[in-house]
Parts: C-alpha cells; structure tokens; sequence
C-alpha cells in the first residue's frame, strides 16, 4: 500500500507540474475513487458508463457498475454479509454475444421491454454528464437501484 501511495503521489506531482490529464487504466475502484474526476467503465470492450467520478459512485446507472461496487469492500460502514461478487464469467472478446455484451451475466434484465441478446444497446446520456450503455429505461434503472441495490451497498 505505502508504494501504491507513493506512486499516486508522483502521478499527481507530474499531472500539476506538466499540467496533463492522465488516462489510468484499473479494477481497483478505490483508486478510482481516490484520485480520478472522470470515468468510463467498460465491459466486453466497450463503454458501459461514463460519468464524473462523484456521480459514478453515488448514482451509478448500468448493472455492471452496481456489480463492481458490490463487490468492492466497503471501509465507511460495517458490513456484516459477505462481498457480492457479479455472478458468470465476462465474454470472450474474439466471440461477444450479440446484444448488451452483459446480458448473460444481468441480474436486471427482465425490467427491459427489448431483448437484451438481441440489438446492441446505443450509449446515451442518463442524467446531465452521465452516460450509460442499457435497455432498461433510465427511470426503471433508477428505481431497481434504489429499492434493489443500494441498500445492499
């Protein structure tokens, strides 16, 4: 951990002294949460979500990002149940199955009115700044979440 900080540390120091963005790629959300303003989640190559890191971790909008963040431990609360991890295997990137590359693995799936295995979900705008990859209707999407996931969180 002391040398995950300190490598954190020098990619802050030269982000300010050459005054560039840096594009990080990583599973570890807490560094995400830690040291990133914008993020793009992807899964089977492609972008899911992209939000402002804040949004991302308050009001996440596409089933794979709720997966990741049940799976993440929690620091800032006393968990009592055991980590959730998000259920399949991922997609072979040679053969992604048509649709939304996460409908095998989808526990949501059946609040969409399309077919998730069949037409590819397009990215669009959720909320201002918020982008998600989904079938389910973003007002849906933000009911599950609210009555199914986050209190899980």
């Amino acid at each position: 951990m002391t040398v995950q900080a300190q490598i954190l540390d020098l990619m802050r120091d030269l982000q300010a002294e050459f005054g560039s963005a840096i594009i990080m790629i990583t599973h570890d959300l807490g560094v995400v949460a830690e040291i990133a303003n914008d993020v793009l989640v992807m899964y089977g190559g492609r972008c899911v979500e992209y939000a402002e890191v804040d949004d991302l971790f308050h009001q996440p909008d596409h089933p794979y990002t709720w997966g990741l963040l049940s799976s993440m431990p929690r620091l800032d609360r006393v968990k009592l149940e055991r980590l959730v991890p998000v259920a399949g295997n991922p997609p072979s990137l040679i053969n992604v199955p048509p649709g939304c590359a996460f409908n095998p693995r989808c526990a949501f799936k059946e609040f969409s009115p399309r077919p998730c295995n069949v037409d590819e979900p397009q990215l669009l705008e959720s909320y201002p700044k918020h982008d998600s990859r989904c079938h389910i209707p973003v007002p849906k999407r933000a009911e599950v979440f609210a009555e199914r996931v986050a209190p899980k969180l």
